[in-house]
């Protein structure tokens, strides 16, 4: 799925040239932490997030109200922001998220003109809405042998109880040659397909004890 279905479309922007308290007011009352700025061309030339904002607050370093009301979005603003392609899949935004540490990113097209933003909260959305798990449901975890064929007998042993699926995500695990399965079932009642599933020899887990951090690291 591509960036451009599930980035905001409707940017609130501000321009370089505006005062901090225009930009803390659009702020709070679009409920928003990152403010993209663009010129007189309506071309980003930066972003402004509510952090930026508060470390310009008057302080015991900055005590002048005179001195803040002198700034302007530009003066704090970070110029040249981390920006991507309408074309960028969800996939490359979240491992851009993960390695900048960044929380929203504009999306410009080749001329610099702002497309949309998208951040972790649209993400999030687009994937709830891509696995499936917004309609009621249970997640199993099944740890299954890493070989051709284990899959198949899962979602044949699933949709033999006529069970619906809402998504399956596969990862790898600690252990040489398993994987673990996340089958996102549309029930509750899931009794009778995890007795059919130990049966057939595989290991069911609590998905909830599942250790993102256990994960094996990059070589």
């Amino acid at each position: 799925m591509f960036v451009s279905r599930s980035m905001t479309r409707k940017v609130i922007t501000i321009h370089e040239d505006a005062d901090l308290h225009q930009a803390r007011e659009k702020m709070a009352s679009n409920k928003i932490r990152h403010l993209p700025v663009i010129d007189v061309d309506k071309r980003l030339v930066g972003i402004v997030t509510d952090r930026d904002i508060r470390s310009a607050m008057p302080s015991s370093v900055l005590n002048k109200k005179e001195d803040m009301e002198a700034l302007r979005v530009k003066d704090i603003m970070t110029k040249d922001p981390i920006t991507i392609p309408p074309t960028y899949t969800l996939q490359d935004a979240l491992l851009l998220i993960q390695k900048t540490k960044v929380g929203a990113f504009p999306v410009v097209d080749d001329e610099k003109k702002l497309k949309g933003i998208i951040s972790i909260r649209d993400l999030v959305r687009a994937f709830i809405n891509v696995l499936g798990i917004g309609e009621p449901g249970t997640l199993l975890c099944i740890i299954a042998e890493e070989k051709v064929g284990q899959l198949k007998k899962i979602v044949d042993a699933v949709t033999e109880e006529n069970i619906s699926f809402g998504s399956v995500l596969v990862a790898r695990t600690w252990d040489k040659g398993k994987r673990a399965v996340f089958p996102y079932l549309l029930t509750q009642n899931t009794g009778p397909v995890k007795r059919k599933l130990e049966n057939l020899g595989f290991e069911l887990l609590d998905p909830m004890e599942w250790y993102l951090d256990e994960l094996p690291k990059n070589e």
